[in-house]
């Protein structure tokens, strides 16, 4: 095992989440503003519109809109969040401080939201010294409606996101020291725009440092906006996905992404374009994944489900009740971890992909029973633990 310490670097979607549980889809204060047509600016269950879309929707100011669909309640919860901050907290909580260095890149503004995120930041081993902080925009948040009786109980939640000062955050601000990392990770940049549209030319850079790059997306409004039910743009050209080591979607990211209507047909694009490896998760349903062996061996596309002990754990009478907000970005914290235990291991190419799949849905699993997506630590090392549970439970399940 190699004594040097590994560094990970993630910028990418940073935001405030302010969670609203027991949000009925079915009631009249939310239907009234659900979407007619795609891209239009109205809600819509599982996925994420601008606010100020949503004004422009509706007639009405979102505060307004807000008041309404919660009753004039605070929130439930307030917790730190977006794709990747999540993802970089996830993976520093899981990874030897002595061994591992995780960094976050990214902006927020100089406002009591942002107090409220670095307050909690000041409790995780994650590196913030380049997150920084402008006083020409407020922190960006996204507020998330919960419904837990959604789709047959499985639950599903509702976003509605003000990109604040995520709008000024250029590659520039990323200097050098981002690509003096092992591992780069690029996190639900659709909400971060300059990084979004740059991202070709920074997993071109990445790479060039000899980086492993991991992207995991999000609903991308922005372009949805633009072309409604057209392609989400994510890279210049199709070569250009073989750029990206680890490509992380959830269904109808894939979908978009790809322009296909199936995942089978989805996972046969990213093989055809040469995506070294992806995931494609899909809710309560199985997942696929593949490699071309470039970072991990070699594997056709497979189906795996999610944690079986998760779910019986939730259905139980027992079981301890959360939401799903954050799940895929732990899932995806959980990944990243792997492969930074992976890379103090294993020559590239020889990386196991079930064993960083079965990390990610442990990951992803766990959140389940909190409110947001993340994990307030009471003491150090307990996040580990319980993944470590459900991972070993999990590999039983697979067979591995």
């Amino acid at each position: 095992m190699s004594a040097r310490k590994i560094v990970i670097s993630g910028t990418g979607c940073a935001l405030a989440d302010n969670l609203y549980n027991g949000v009925s889809f079915d009631s009249p204060s939310f239907r009234k503003y659900l979407s007619v047509k795609t891209g239009d600016g109205g809600l819509s269950p599982g996925r994420l519109v601008f606010s100020d879309e949503l004004e422009r929707f509706s007639g009405k100011s979102y505060p307004e809109i807000l008041k309404e669909i919660t009753g004039c309640r605070k929130p439930d919860a307030f917790n730190a969040g977006g794709p990747s901050l999540v993802s970089m907290i996830h993976a520093s909580q899981m990874l030897d401080q002595d061994h591992f260095k995780v960094n976050f890149f990214g902006m927020a503004g100089r406002d009591e939201t942002a107090d409220k995120i670095f307050s909690i930041l000041r409790s995780i081993p994650l590196g913030t010294e380049n997150y920084v902080t402008t006083g020409k925009l407020a922190t960006p948040f996204t507020d998330v409606f919960s419904d837990a009786d959604y789709d047959n109980g499985h639950g599903e939640r509702t976003f509605v996101n003000n990109i604040g000062a995520a709008l000024n955050f250029t590659p520039q601000y990323l200097g050098d020291r981002f690509f003096e990392s092992d591992i780069v990770c690029f996190g639900g940049t659709a909400l971060v725009p300059y990084i979004h549209d740059n991202l070709t030319d920074l997993l071109s850079e990445a790479k060039k440092r000899n980086c492993i790059t991991v992207v995991n997306t999000v609903y991308d409004f922005r372009n949805e906006k633009k072309n409604p039910g057209g392609n989400w743009p994510l890279v210049k050209n199709h070569g250009d996905f073989g750029s990206i080591d680890i490509l992380i979607m959830d269904r109808e990211e894939a979908l978009r992404i790809s322009g296909k209507q199936t995942i089978e047909e989805a996972a046969g694009f990213f093989a055809g374009v040469r995506a070294p490896a992806f995931i494609i998760t899909n809710g309560a349903g199985d997942l696929y994944a593949m490699s071309s062996g470039e970072l991990f061996k070699r594997t056709d596309l497979i189906k795996l489900p999610v944690s079986q002990k998760a779910k019986n754990d939730m259905q139980s009478a027992h079981g301890m009740k959360g939401d799903t907000t954050g799940c895929g970005d732990n899932f995806a914290g959980g990944i990243i971890a792997s492969a930074a235990w992976q890379l103090k291991k294993r020559q590239k190419g020889d990386f196991e992909l079930n064993e960083a799949i079965s990390w990610g849905v442990a990951s992803g699993g766990l959140t389940c029973f909190i409110i947001g997506g993340t994990y307030k630590e009471k003491y150090k090392g307990e996040k580990l633990e319980r993944v470590t549970g459900l991972q070993k439970e999990y590999l039983k399940q697979i067979g591995e």
